[in-house]
C-alpha cells in the first residue's frame, strides 16, 4: 500500500506539469492570435492592405448608380448605366416593410441588436464551417459591396474580412439601422444582374418597391443567396422553394403568423417581367442623342471630389423638355404612314427583281464585312471566300417588320437579309416650341432596336430640296425690297457658263407670277430668278446669319436645295418664321441634378435666341407660307386640320431620294424627312414628293395634338401682327394666290405624277403603336413637374445629422475613438 501511494505521488507532479504546459500553450495561442489579429487590424486601418473609405466617403457612398432621364412632367424615360451601375436609389420610407422584414429575418436575425458584427453568428459559422449559414451581418455585407470585395483566395479573403469588420463598425457608428438597410438594398445585385431593390421590383413585377406584397418581397430577398440559382425567370421551382424558406424565417421571427406562412407558401410565382435596356423606355433615338449632349455638358463640371461627372456611375437626374404625349403621337404618326410608303416601294420592279443592287455590289460587300456574322466567322478562322458562301445559305432569323411587334421570324439568306433591311425607308420627325426652342418630340428612325442610326440629329444631313426656298424669299424681302406681291419671272435663268440651275427649263411656265404664287406652287424657275437678284454668295451668307451651322457653298443651285443639311438645322432655320424673326436653336435639356437632387447645371433658352430677320419680314413669310398648305403643294392641309393659321413647305430632291415637309402653327414647329439610307434606293413614282410622302406624318401628328385638349395647342391661335406693319397687310385674309394649278409633272419637284390619295394613311392596316415601350396613359392625370427639394419637405440624406442619434457600443470602441460629428 505505501509503495502504491508513492507511485501515485511521483506521477502527480508530471501531470501537473503537462497540464500547466497545455494551459500556457493555450494562452500563448489565444493571446498571440489575438495580438496578431490586432496587428493585422492596425495594418488594415493604416491602409497597408488597400485604402479604406473615409468617414466622408461612407456618408456619401459612391455606389455605381445609373443616371436617369425624365420627361417634362417628371416621368422616367430611361437610364444610362453600366451593367453593375443600373441602380436607382430609393429611401427607406419608400421600401415595403415586407422587404425589410424578409431581409432581416433571413440574412441577419439580430440586426437590431448588434453593432455591426454578430459574434454568435460568426463563431457558429467558424465552428460549423458554414453548414448552418454564414456569419456576415447585413452591415458586413454592405461593407463588402462598398469595398467591391469577394476574393476566391483564402488568405486574401481573410484580409478582406478584417477590412469589412472595420468598415461595418464605422457604418454602424455613423448611420442609423434604417439607413444601413436602405444602403444595402440599393447596392446589392438581384437576379439577371439587376442592381437595387427599385430596379428589381420594377423588372420582375413592374411596380415600385413600396408596393411589394409579402410573397413578392420574400421572392426577391430569396434571390440574394444565389441570384442565378434562384432566378425566378429561369428556375421557378428553385425560386419558389427559396421563397418559402424566407417565409419560414419570417414566421420564425414573428413577422407573419403560421397561418399566413402556410397560405403564402402555396401561392404560385407570378411575374410581370420586363428588363430595362437601351431599347426600352421612351424615345430611344432621342436618349441616344441626349447621351452625347450630356457628356459634352459634363466636361465643364466637377463633382465634390474635383473629378469629372460620369453619366454611368454618378446617378445624375437629367430633366428634358420632351412631352410624352407628343412623343407618343409622333411615333404613332410615323407608324401610320411608313408601312404605306414601304409597300409602294416594295412594288417597284427594281426592288422585287433586285436589279437596284446590280450597280452597287460594293455596298453589299461592305455591309457583309461589317456584320457580326462575318466577324465571328473570321475569328473562327474561315477564309473570306468561305464566309461569303455562308451568306447565300438560307438561315432562320428574326427581322424587322411593320406589324404590332415590329418583327417577324422567317427564313432567308443573310445577303437577302442585308438587302431587305437596307431597302427599308427611314424617317426623321422632330417637334419643338418655335419661341423657346424646347424640343417636344423626337423620332430618329423607324425602329431603334434594329436601326440605331438617328436621322434627326445635327450630323445626319440630306439634300433639302425646296424646303430651302423660304429662306431665299425671306432674304429677298429683307435685303432687296421684295414684297409678297412683287412680280417674278417663271422663265429659264442663266448664271453664266456652266452655272445653269439644274432642272429649271423643263418646268418653266414662261409666265410672270407674284412671289407668293411662286412659293405656293414651288416654282423652280421663278425661284432661280429671285436667286439671280439676291446672289449666291449673299444667300450662302444669309444661311449663316440665320445660324445654319453647316457651311453651304455659294452655287446658284442652292436656291433649289442642292445642298445637304440636317433636319435639326432645318428646324433651327424655320424658327425665324413663327419666332418673330428670331433664330432659336432647338434644345432639350432643362437641368441636370446630382444624385442628391442638387442642380449642377441649368439650361436657359434665352442664350440660344438671336434676331436674324425683322419681325415684319417674318410675319409676311408666315402669311405667304399659307399658300402651300391651302392651295399649293400641300393643298388642303390647313383646312383639313381646321387651323386658323399655318405655314409650311414641301421639298423633294433629285430622283425622289428625299421627301421633306416643314410646317408650323403659332405654338409648334415640326419637320419630317423620308428616304432610304442608300440614296440610290428611292420611290420612282410621284409618291416621293414631299407633299404626298412626308406631309401625311406631319398631318397625322397635328390631328392627334389638336384633339388632345390637355396639350393646350389651340387651333384658333394666330401669328401676332407686328405693330409697325400698320395696314400694309390685311390680317384677316390670306394673301392672294392665283387660282390656277400647274400641269401635272410640270414642276419636276413637288408636283408628282400620281394621285396623292393613293399614298395617304391606310386605315386598313393593323394598328401599330408607338415605339416607346411604355405608352402614355391618356386617362391618368399629368404628373407634377419635380421641383428642387426644400428643407421643409426633404428627408435627411444618408449621412446627414440626425437628432438624438443613439450611440452604439462595440468592443473596438477604444480603437476607433469617439464618434465623430457629421460635417
Amino acid at each position: 500500500m505505501p509503495a502504491k501511494n508513492t507511485v501515485t505521488k511521483n506521477q502527480s507532479p508530471q501531470k501537473k506539469n503537462t497540464t500547466s504546459k497545455s494551459v500556457r500553450v493555450f494562452w500563448y495561442i489565444l493571446v498571440g492570435g489575438f495580438g496578431t489579429f490586432l496587428f493585422v487590424l492596425l495594418l488594415a486601418m493604416l491602409g497597408v492592405f488597400g485604402k479604406l473609405p473615409s468617414l466622408k466617403e461612407l456618408e456619401n457612398p459612391s455606389i455605381l448608380q445609373s443616371s436617369e432621364v425624365y420627361a417634362v412632367d417628371g416621368t422616367l424615360m430611361g437610364k444610362y448605366y453600366l451593367e453593375r451601375g443600373n441602380r436607382s436609389n430609393v429611401d427607406y420610407r419608400n421600401i415595403s416593410r415586407h422587404v425589410i422584414n424578409a431581409l432581416v429575418a433571413t440574412e441577419d436575425e439580430r440586426f437590431y441588436d448588434h453593432a455591426g458584427i454578430d459574434f454568435k453568428s460568426t463563431l457558429r459559422a467558424v465552428f460549423l464551417l458554414g453548414k448552418e449559414g454564414g456569419g456576415s451581418t447585413i452591415t458586413q455585407q454592405l461593407a463588402k459591396t462598398l469595398l467591391e470585395q469577394g476574393s476566391k483566395n483564402s488568405v486574401a479573403r481573410i484580409i478582406e474580412k478584417i477590412k469589412e469588420y472595420i468598415v461595418a463598425i464605422r457604418l454602424e457608428r455613423n448611420f442609423t439601422k434604417e439607413e444601413i438597410v436602405a444602403l444595402y438594398l440599393n447596392a446589392v445585385s438581384f437576379s439577371d444582374n439587376v442592381y437595387g431593390i427599385r430596379n428589381a421590383s420594377r423588372t420582375f413585377f413592374q411596380k415600385d418597391p413600396d408596393r411589394l406584397n409579402i410573397e413578392e418581397a420574400s421572392l426577391l430577398v430569396g434571390t440574394l443567396k444565389a441570384n442565378y440559382s434562384y432566378n425566378p425567370r429561369l428556375f421557378p421551382v428553385a425560386a419558389r422553394e427559396r421563397r418559402n424558406v424566407v417565409l419560414g424565417q419570417m414566421e420564425k421571427n414573428n413577422y407573419i403568423t403560421a397561418s399566413e406562412a402556410a397560405r403564402l407558401k402555396l401561392v404560385p410565382i407570378v411575374l410581370n417581367y420586363e428588363k430595362l435596356d437601351e431599347n426600352t423606355g421612351y424615345a430611344p433615338y432621342f436618349r441616344e442623342v441626349l447621351r452625347d449632349e450630356i457628356n459634352t455638358a459634363l466636361k465643364e463640371l466637377k463633382n465634390a471630389e474635383g473629378e469629372n461627372y460620369d453619366i454611368y456611375r454618378d446617378g445624375l437626374k437629367i430633366h428634358t423638355t420632351i412631352n410624352l404625349k407628343m412623343q407618343d403621337y409622333a411615333e404613332e404618326a410615323v407608324a401610320q404612314q411608313m408601312p404605306v410608303l414601304q409597300k409602294a416601294l416594295n412594288r417597284q420592279n427594281n426592288i422585287k427583281k433586285g436589279s437596284v443592287w446590280k450597280q452597287h455590289q460594293n455596298v453589299l460587300n461592305a455591309a457583309m464585312k461589317a456584320s457580326d456574322r462575318w466577324r465571328n466567322l473570321k475569328e473562327e478562322g474561315l477564309s473570306d471566300e468561305e464566309i461569303k458562301k455562308t451568306f447565300s445559305v438560307k438561315t432562320p432569323m428574326r427581322i424587322f417588320a411593320w406589324n404590332k411587334d415590329r418583327e417577324k421570324d422567317t427564313v432567308m439568306t443573310p445577303i437577302d437579309s442585308i438587302k431587305y433591311h437596307r431597302q427599308m425607308l427611314q424617317t426623321g420627325f422632330m417637334v419643338m416650341d418655335p419661341i423657346t426652342g424646347e424640343v417636344r418630340a423626337w423620332v430618329g428612325g423607324i425602329d431603334f432596336k434594329t436601326y440605331k442610326y438617328d436621322h434627326a440629329n445635327l450630323r445626319t444631313k440630306r439634300q433639302v430640296g425646296s424646303t430651302i426656298k423660304p429662306f431665299l424669299y425671306s432674304q429677298a424681302m429683307e435685303e432687296r425690297g421684295f414684297t409678297p406681291e412683287t412680280p417674278v419671272e417663271d422663265v429659264q435663268q442663266s448664271f453664266g457658263k456652266d452655272q445653269l440651275v439644274p432642272s429649271t427649263g423643263k418646268s418653266c411656265t414662261g409666265r410672270t407670277v407674284t412671289m407668293t404664287n411662286a412659293l405656293t406652287w414651288s416654282r423652280n424657275c421663278a425661284t432661280a430668278y429671285i436667286m439671280k437678284q439676291v446672289g449666291a454668295t449673299q444667300f450662302s451668307s444669309f444661311l449663316e446669319r440665320i445660324n445654319i451651322p453647316t457651311h453651304v457653298d455659294a452655287y446658284p443651285s442652292i436656291a433649289l436645295g442642292a445642298c445637304d443639311l440636317s433636319l435639326f438645322e432645318m428646324m433651327w432655320g424655320y424658327t425665324i418664321f413663327p419666332g418673330h424673326g428670331f433664330s432659336t436653336k432647338p434644345y432639350f435639356i432643362s437641368r441636370i441634378e446630382d444624385r442628391h437632387g442638387n442642380v449642377i447645371k441649368r439650361f436657359d433658352f434665352s442664350q440660344n435666341r438671336k434676331e436674324a430677320i425683322s419681325e415684319i419680314t417674318a410675319y409676311k413669310m408666315t402669311r405667304m407660307m399659307e399658300g402651300p398648305v391651302t392651295q399649293g403643294t400641300a393643298a388642303g392641309l390647313m383646312q383639313r386640320l381646321g387651323a386658323k393659321e399655318m405655314g409650311g413647305k414641301t421639298g423633294t430632291t433629285n430622283d425622289n431620294a428625299d421627301a421633306w415637309f416643314m410646317g408650323y402653327v403659332p405654338q409648334l414647329l415640326a419637320g419630317t424627312w423620308i428616304g432610304c439610307d442608300d440614296r440610290f434606293i428611292r420611290i420612282e413614282s410621284g409618291l416621293g414628293y414631299g407633299g404626298q410622302a412626308a406631309r401625311p406624318i406631319w398631318e397625322a401628328f397635328f390631328k392627334k395634338v389638336y384633339a388632345d385638349k390637355s396639350l393646350g395647342i389651340d387651333k384658333q391661335a394666330t401669328f401676332a401682327k407686328p405693330a409697325d406693319l400698320l395696314n400694309e397687310m390685311n390680317n384677316a385674309d390670306p394673301l392672294e394666290v392665283n387660282p390656277y394649278a400647274p400641269p401635272p409633272g410640270a414642276e419636276g419637284e413637288d408636283q408628282g405624277v400620281g394621285d396623292a390619295n393613293d399614298y395617304g394613311l391606310d386605315t386598313s392596316y393593323q394598328h401599330i403603336g408607338p415605339e416607346s415601350k411604355a405608352p402614355v396613359d391618356e386617362n391618368a392625370p399629368p404628373k407634377p413637374i419635380k421641383k428642387p427639394d426644400t428643407a421643409a419637405t426633404k428627408a435627411p440624406k444618408i449621412g446627414a445629422p440626425v437628432e438624438e442619434k443613439k450611440e452604439k457600443k462595440g468592443i473596438f470602441k477604444k480603437i476607433f475613438g469617439k464618434k465623430e460629428d457629421n460635417q
